[in-house]
């Protein structure tokens, strides 16, 4: 009965060795997938910053150290830096007009007399 142990162990320890291996290729496969897509997700108009940063931090933990995670990070921390100054500000928005000037008091029409506007201004 011993030696059938002796004989087993290693064959054990193998196949333990070669399920940690492969879980540690996926968790390696799946960390680089998270970070293409915070990637992908921070070239986005308008990118969720929580959700990069978790992805970040999942390639950061599998032990990834690439340059797509310098890469990543600097992106992150640029999109943080200029987000208050773009926020709010539309490309397409035009400029409003000069509002018209208000009629003083003694140019207000009579009660019964049709209102008349004034003239406007032809723009330069």
């Amino acid at each position: 009965m011993p030696i059938e142990a002796a004989l087993i162990k290693p064959v054990v320890d193998a196949l333990l060795a070669l399920f940690r291996q492969g879980s540690d290729l996926r968790l390696k496969r799946d960390a680089q997938k998270a970070l293409r897509e915070a990637i992908r997700e921070l070239l986005q108009a308008n990118p969720d910053e929580n959700r990069a940063q978790a992805r970040i931090a999942i390639a950061k933990a599998a032990g990834i150290l690439s340059e797509d995670v310098v890469l990543a990070e600097d992106m992150l921390r640029k999109h943080r830096a200029t987000r208050g100054r773009t926020q709010g500000r539309s490309a397409t928005s035009r400029g409003r007009r000069a509002s018209m000037p208000a009629l003083p008091a003694a140019a207000t029409p009579a009660a019964g007399a049709p209102a008349t506007l004034p003239p406007r201004p032809t723009p330069p």
